[in-house]
This record gives C-alpha cells, structure tokens and sequence, in this order.
C-alpha cells in the first residue's frame, strides 16, 4: 500500500478537523463538559447514518467491542491530563508521542514494517509536534502527574489506533465499507463518558451543568462532526497506507491547532513553533516519498 499525494491531502484536511474542535474544547470554560458534549454530538450525528447504512461485517464487532473499552480509557486519562496540566502542554505530548508508538509496534501488530524514508517522516513529525506544543519545554518537567497522563494516553491512542485500523481492514476484506465501521464507534462510544461526567458532577451542580450543555450544544455538534469526519478520514487512508504513515500524518493537528490559536485566540507563534512547522511538513514530504 502506497502514500498518494490524494491520500496524504485527505489526512491533513482530517487534521484540521480534528484540531478544530480541540481549539473548541480549549475556548471553553469547562473542558470536561464540552469534551464529553462534542463526543455525544459525534454519535449523535453518526446515528442516523449508521441506522441507515446498516451494521458492519461481523469480522469487526470484536474490534468494535475492544476499542469502546480502550477509548473509555483514553477519555478518562484525558481529563486527569487536563485537569494537572494545561491543555498546550499535554495534548502535544500524548498526540505527538502516539505516532512513534505506532511505528515501533507496527511490524510485531500489522505487520508493516517503516522504511527508513518513513522513519525519518514519523521522527519528523513528532520532533516537529514537540516544537510546536511544547512553547515552554522547561517548565513541563516540573508537572509529574500531567506527564504521566499525558504519556500514558500517548499509549492509549496508540492502542486504538492499531484496534481501529484492524477492525475497518477487517470489516473491509469481509465485504463492508470502512464508513459502517467508524459511524457505529462513534454510536457506541457516545454515551460512557458523558455519563460519566454527569454522574461525577453533585447533583447540586447538575442543573448548572446541564444548562450550560444546551447553550454550548450549537457549537459542540459542530466539534462533533468535525471529530466523526476526521477519525473517518483517518480509518479510511489506513485501508489504503500503512498505519503508522497515517498515525503520523494525523498528529499534524498539533500544528492546525497552534495556527488556529494564533489566528483566533491571539497565541503567540515564535521562533521554535516556526521550526516545529519546518520539521512537521519536511516529515510529510519524507512520508509520501517513502
């Protein structure tokens, strides 16, 4: 499987989706809710589409079934990052050290082993997320337990990587689309952390919560699109190209998401995110001449 000029335009343009509504979750004035809201509006979005497309091939369930599990995980060491941590520090981190997992477990779980032009993608890319996040790397030493979150989720996404791009394989070679796949992990992911942040609030609090759920719920179905289509767009190019290529391609959000701050939240760029940025698009270019 190759990495077409089409295949890595499409995977960048999920990136900007995806950082899209990280920069949604970053705005707001309580992280936890608006994650769990954007979650709940992916499924909700997925939910007719999946009812009408009909269930995936049975080959996936078991992929489907273990990467609800995983994903639970993932959203609950999000929210212990975020809450010992800023989201600048951690989310850069766990996204940009994720795709170095997948290229290290890649041989021994799909079977794909990284050329040496592929390598010097994925290090680009994640020496380049690094730049670009970490706008203050000595200061990060000093919060353990945002580290320990931070890269603890790094393996956790890189967990359901491998699941999520074996379960839409899987459910293609059986005869299905990778579409059927993803709709329905977002209708079966959207409900168990939601839930969860509900029932973890007082009921004091729930009214509070509650209210304001509907008046950021315009903007969350927005990040819950965006999130249905970015993950989509990744699942699909790993029906396509090698995993790790596409794990990697997809962590340019990072860079998305610093230039949408700088542009909306009036960030500051700098001299380090501007060699972040170099780094970043010379691993892409390296990527799809591997």
């Amino acid at each position: 499987m190759g990495l077409s000029w089409g295949i890595v335009l499409a995977v960048l343009c999920g990136a900007a989706m995806h950082a899209g509504w990280n920069v949604l979750v970053k705005s707001a004035g309580d992280k936890s809710v608006d994650n769990a809201l954007v979650i709940l509006m992916a499924g909700l979005v997925a939910l007719p589409f999946a009812l009408a497309g009909g269930l995936p091939e049975r080959a996936s369930w078991p992929y489907l079934g273990t990467s609800m599990l995983v994903h639970f995980g993932y959203y609950l060491a999000l929210v212990g990052a975020y809450r010992h941590g800023e989201l600048g520090m951690t989310y850069p981190i766990m996204r940009g050290f994720a795709p170095l997992l997948v290229a290290l477990g890649s041989a021994l779980i799909v079977g794909e082993v990284p050329s040496a032009a592929a390598w010097s993608g994925v290090l680009g890319i994640t020496l380049g997320v690094a730049l670009v996040g970490l706008s203050h790397p000595g200061q990060t030493l000093h919060h353990g337990k945002a580290l320990a979150f931070a890269f603890g989720n790094a393996g956790i996404i890189a967990t359901y990587t491998f699941v999520d791009g074996l379960g839409v394989r899987a459910d293609v070679a059986a005869g299905g689309a990778a579409t059927r796949f993803v709709l329905w992990l977002f209708v079966l992911n959207a409900l168990p952390y939601p839930l969860l942040v509900l029932l973890r609030r007082e009921r004091a609090q729930r009214g509070a919560l509650l209210a304001y759920a509907c008046a950021r719920a315009p903007l969350a179905a927005i990040g819950g699109a965006a999130s249905l289509g970015s993950y989509a767009i990744a699942l699909w190019a790993m029906t396509r190209a090698p995993v790790a290529s596409i794990a990697a391609l997809r962590e340019t959000s990072v860079l998305f998401a610093t230039l949408f701050g700088t542009r909306l939240l009036q960030e500051r760029f700098g001299l380090q995110r501007a060699f972040g940025t170099v780094a970043i698009l010379a691993g892409v270019v390296a990527l799809r001449l591997a």
